[in-house]
């Protein structure tokens, strides 16, 4: 699905009424039943619920005006709360205004209330519709609608967004002044790019997008390299299960992986892989923590290596690693490898020798730092997974900061520059393609935040690969299906207590909802 910049969804609708012949009344009708039946489906039952409309004087306050009125069909008690002056509405506004007036009476309006009124008002209700300010916003909130905003916040009241929460910058995420924190938000059309990146992602809460009739043929023509992963897109990926399988049907993976120490991260790596369905399933390590990984494993095998006085891989293991890779339908390097020096001697001497499809991750990205160069050797473009910090040392004078505030440019100019797909982790993890495409993921939550779960992804990646799928498909699969997992485990457990464990033991549901799908 495509990502969209507030211009190109303008543009969308301009086209939709003016060639199409859609009424833009039409449009607003749909969008304000799309926020009342995603209500419905969250916080049902609407019938006896006190929810306050607020509604600025512009479409998206004509979308409010919908909505309230709906509500009221559906036995809410809904209240506007309208921050103009009826007689300040003009076009589409203006007639649902007074649509909602015929049927509710001036009772159900409150126009321009005192700021004591409002917070009233906002904290008598049990639900908060934001209908203040659209996708049109470009300087920072100020005055009434400031203050009006953070009484919305200052609530304690689930808050609905109708298209974008208010304040926040339809393009960038910014907070403009100050934004409305949404549980909800109902998008329309196509999504909007700063629900995705910076603040807005903190601000929308669980985006759900509408479809509002833009003629498929219209969205088509937008020209965007954005998309937003989706659960119809990715069940698209997954290899098929035939029959007559047997577990080499299902690729052989192999881990380059672990260290005194950090046997876990192997151990997590490749359970995850096995849980996506690779059929077989092999461990390189260090041969004196061999026996402590295999006590972890019950359906990975190992292999121990040539190993440092430090307990890590030594550079005397390259050529049984090379043969190791190449016996492999793909490989991921680099869970809990370490920084050793003669490591990562080794771990750039095996990626420029890299024939199989491959993941690099963790350590493997820390011994690229300062010589990405190595990438352009690899036969076959691999997959790299950084997280923001190891973003930040493979691009030189660049911070964590600086990379999570552009990282949409930065992933895309990597991938582009080195010929890799690059998967950025972090709060809506970002998936570059080399030819500039790049998919949004917008499965996961903070109870991912927690040591381990990048081996988790880094298994099922590796897992795709070796049922031979694309690096851009394995990457975007394993994206995705990795955070519902997580999403799974949130919605059971909470995401205080999450572990890495617990998105592992979930993966198959997450599989399972594709296929039922």
């Amino acid at each position: 699905m495509k990502i969209v910049t507030a211009a190109q969804m303008q543009a969308l609708d301009r086209r939709t009424i003016t060639e199409a012949r859609i009424p833009g009344l039409t449009l607003m009708s749909r969008a304000g039943a799309s926020v009342v039946a995603a209500m419905e489906r969250v916080f049902a039952p609407l019938s006896g619920k006190a929810v306050a409309v607020v509604c600025g004087k512009g479409n998206n306050g004509g979308d409010g005006f919908v909505v309230a009125r709906l509500l009221r069909q559906k036995r809410a008690r809904a209240r506007v709360l309208l921050m103009s002056q009826a007689s300040d509405l003009t076009g589409d506004a203006r007639t649902m205004y007074r649509r909602f007036m015929r049927e509710a009476g001036k009772s159900a309006v409150h126009v321009c209330p005192a700021h004591d009124r409002t917070r009233t008002l906002l904290e008598s209700s049990d639900l908060i519709v934001d209908a203040l300010l659209g996708t049109g916003l470009s300087a920072p909130v100020t005055g009434p609608y400031r203050t009006t905003i953070e009484a919305i916040n200052d609530a304690g009241r689930p808050v609905i967004a109708v298209d974008l929460p208010s304040g926040i910058h339809a393009d960038t995420g910014v907070v403009l002044g100050t934004a409305v924190r949404a549980f909800l938000t109902i998008t329309f059309g196509l999504p909007k790019l700063g629900l995705y990146v910076g603040a807005g992602i903190d601000h929308a809460g669980e985006v759900h997008v509408a479809d509002i009739g833009i003629p498929p043929r219209y969205v088509d023509a937008v020209d965007s390299r954005i998309t937003l992963l989706t659960l119809d897109s990715v069940r698209l990926l997954l290899p098929k299960r035939i029959p007559s399988a047997h577990k080499g049907t299902y690729g052989h993976v192999g881990l380059i992986a672990g260290s005194v120490g950090k046997t876990g991260a192997a151990a997590l790596a490749a359970k995850a892989a096995l849980r996506v369905g690779a059929g077989l399933v092999t461990v390189a390590t260090p041969a004196s923590v061999n026996d402590t990984l295999e006590a972890k494993l019950l359906e990975a095998m190992t292999v121990p290596m040539p190993e440092t006085n430090a307990r890590t891989l030594a550079r005397s293991g390259l050529d049984r690693l090379l043969s190791f890779m190449n016996a492999r339908s793909a490989v991921a390097v680099g869970p809990g490898l370490s920084t050793h020096p003669e490591t990562v001697e080794l771990i750039q001497a095996l990626v420029v020798r890299l024939e199989k499809p491959s993941v690099l991750d963790a350590d493997a990205l820390n011994a690229l730092a300062g010589c990405t160069s190595l990438l352009a050797e690899c036969k076959i473009q691999p997959i790299l997974t950084p997280h923001p910090g190891e973003m930040a040392r493979l691009e030189e004078q660049a911070t964590p900061q600086s990379i999570n505030a552009d990282r949409i440019g930065t992933a895309t100019r990597f991938a582009q520059r080195c010929g890799v797909v690059l998967l950025l982790k972090g709060a809506r993890t970002v998936v570059a393609h080399p030819d500039g495409r790049a998919s949004i993921c917008p499965t996961g939550n903070p109870g991912m935040a927690t040591a381990g779960t990048g081996d988790v992804l880094t298994g099922m990646i590796v897992g795709f690969l070796a049922q031979r799928l694309s690096a851009w498909d394995a990457a975007c699969a394993g994206a995705y299906f990795h955070g519902l997992a997580g999403d799974l485990a949130a919605a059971e457990l909470g995401p205080a207590g999450m572990t890495a464990g617990d998105v592992i033991d979930r993966i198959p549901y997450a599989l399972a909802q594709a296929v039922r799908h």
